[in-house]
């Protein structure tokens, strides 16, 4: 029960923070709520899986990431000031109301107890194999398009022939 109560906690705060990214304006904020993401989502997986590589593998990629996006806003971005207009405690009744409706709709069980895991063992084939195989095959698959995404991104935000990123005046 203990572990329920846990993740659905997390979950709880995943989406409050899902909600607080779509409001923030300033960039630094920006980063830390994305940070704050990657934190949860790394424990989340943690919960699911057999193993943490995963989840560790998951948050180092997103703190690199963090990092160069970090070094990319101290070099460009102005020095905004903070507005804090988002209403905190409406979001958070919000998210309440809506995450046990969410839970009944979702068909992932909340626990590694499911006689689907019981049967798996702890050899390092099996749990490598299982990120591929259906429950966590959906987010590889995420985290692989995600990444290729961002590649993407990268590379048209970055093109040489336009010159540099900010131009020196």
């Amino acid at each position: 029960m203990t572990l329920c109560i846990s993740q659905m906690f997390l979950c709880y705060m995943a989406m409050w923070a899902c909600a607080a990214f779509c409001k923030m304006k300033h960039p630094a904020s920006t980063g830390i709520i994305l940070m704050i993401q990657t934190i949860l989502i790394s424990l989340i997986t943690n919960n699911f899986s057999q193993s943490a590589w995963f989840s560790y593998m998951l948050f180092l990629v997103f703190l690199g990431g963090m990092l160069v996006l970090f070094i990319y806003l101290t070099s460009v971005a102005s020095n905004e000031l903070f507005s804090s207009k988002v209403h905190w405690v409406m979001m958070g009744v919000m998210i309440m109301m809506t995450m046990p409706i969410l839970m009944m709709l979702d068909p992932l069980p909340l626990s590694n107890n499911t006689p689907d895991t019981e049967m798996m063992t702890t050899s390092p084939e099996v749990m490598m194999s299982s990120l591929f195989n259906y429950p966590y095959s959906l987010l590889t698959v995420g985290v692989i398009a995600y990444l290729f995404l961002t590649l993407i991104v990268v590379v048209k935000i970055t093109e040489s022939h336009s010159g540099p990123l900010r131009s020196s005046n």
